[in-house]
């Protein structure tokens, strides 16, 4: 079967706390674009959609008492996402100064794609593995 798949439309990320994230991402330069609530089960979650550039990452928070519950998912968790970057020494540099927990000591190189890629991951507040890659 063949379908046609034009981008990424969204990544969707199950957090435990919809302001806190929501500002972790925004100091990454997202913006939010939507916001709003969804039912489950009788309970009303939240849901902000923010967008960087073409990327988009769906945080949403279930309600009580999944919250605390985030780890358990039945459907488990991203384990990470990429984000290309032109620069990552530049990206690497500029995180790192604006105090964001970097998970490597330096941009990796891996043997991928034509010539490599480098790449570092960030965690987020709720251990989101966010990675930057440039494919060199």
């Amino acid at each position: 079967m063949s379908i046609k798949i034009n981008h990424l439309q969204h990544i969707g990320i199950p957090i435990s706390n919809i302001e806190r994230s929501r500002e972790f991402y925004e100091r990454l330069g997202f913006k939010p674009v939507m916001r709003s609530t969804f039912d489950h089960e009788g309970a009303e979650g939240k849901v902000a959609m923010m967008k960087h550039g073409k990327v988009i990452v769906e945080l949403y928070q279930m309600p009580e008492p999944e919250l605390s519950e985030v780890k358990k998912r039945k459907d488990g968790r991203i384990d990470h996402v990429a984000f290309d970057v032109s620069d990552i020494d530049e990206t690497f540099t500029t995180l790192k100064s604006k105090g964001f927990e970097i998970l490597e000591d330096s941009p990796v190189f891996l043997n991928f794609w034509k010539k490599g890629c480098r790449y570092f991951n960030i965690s987020g507040p709720d251990g989101e593995r966010l990675e930057f890659c440039q494919i060199l």
